[in-house]
């Protein structure tokens, strides 16, 4: 069923948030998170229901992101998000990457292999399941079965850093991505451990190697790394090298983390490897950082 987008400026009065758009007001009594009113009061915005629930107040979730013109021409970003520093599991990062509006993200939890569109991956609000918990701040379940995933959107959780690529095949790379998330998806379940993809490796089928091996498969041969910051200064650096033969176009720039009390600032990861430090001085070097 095609999604119900709201869209107008989001607006405060008395005390209550709203968005007013086409001599309308939309979702008057409702929770609007503060996240999004700290950094957005004012602006022009796109919104929608989301099919969790809030748990203050058994309404469903309003999600909201910034009206902003998408690109007329298809293109990938390849995301490095900076590490959290509140979970040891993040410290070296992590990687995904948008083909054309559709955000493949990989991890070692099952049902976090999935497409996500980029409104939801980067601004999900700090609300029910995907806020931390009130308790410890973090991922918990409660006694009473409620649980707090600490998720919510990336950008509002870390500093991203992206590659944006013009003029690959978007429907030949999206093949190659699907059948990755196919082959997790069939891959047997460890019954003592169902939550978690069973063939999971950090060295070899993580979120940063398995982005590797599909740019790998898709041409770009020289492509290395295992840790998500250096699989992205390798992917930088050699897509710069191969950009006239490969016919593309690219493009640097970072999304500073947007501010809100339940995320600390994230950190970038130090580049533990020589080679792809020499690759980053050398990118430094052109301009590229």
């Amino acid at each position: 069923m095609e999604q119900h987008i709201i869209k107008g400026q989001l607006c405060k009065e008395n005390g209550q948030a709203f968005i007013k758009g086409n001599g309308k007001t939309f979702f008057e009594g409702r929770l609007i998170w503060d996240g999004y009113l700290t950094h957005w009061l004012g602006r022009n915005v796109c919104a929608r229901e989301l099919s969790q629930m809030d748990y203050k107040t058994s309404q469903p979730i309003i999600l909201i992101w910034p009206d902003e013109p998408t690109s007329e021409e298809p293109i990938v970003d390849f995301y490095y998000n900076e590490r959290l520093i509140k979970y040891p599991a993040s410290l070296f990062g992590h990687n995904a990457i948008n083909v054309n509006g559709h955000i493949y993200n990989f991890s070692h939890l099952l049902n976090e292999n999935e497409i996500m569109t980029p409104e939801e991956f980067f601004y999900r609000p700090a609300l029910g399941e995907f806020a931390p918990s009130p308790v410890n701040g973090k991922f918990e379940i409660l006694e009473n079965g409620q649980a707090f995933y600490d998720k919510f959107g990336r950008n509002f959780m870390r500093s991203i850093h992206v590659l944006r690529i013009r003029g690959m095949d978007i429907k030949r790379l999206s093949n190659i991505l699907d059948e990755e998330l196919d082959i997790i998806h069939t891959t047997p379940v460890n019954p003592k451990k169902p939550e978690k993809y069973a063939d999971f490796s950090f060295f070899t089928r993580s979120c940063s190697t398995i982005i590797r091996d599909s740019l790998i498969k898709y041409g770009f041969e020289n492509i290395d790394g295992i840790l998500p910051r250096h699989l992205f200064v390798s992917t930088t650096f050699n897509m710069y090298k191969q950009r006239q033969n490969m016919n593309i176009k690219l493009e640097l720039y970072t999304m500073p983390q947007l501010k809100i009390p339940e995320a600390p600032l994230s950190a970038m990861t130090p580049i533990f490897n020589m080679k792809h430090r020499k690759q980053y001085k050398k990118l430094i070097a052109e301009g590229l950082f």
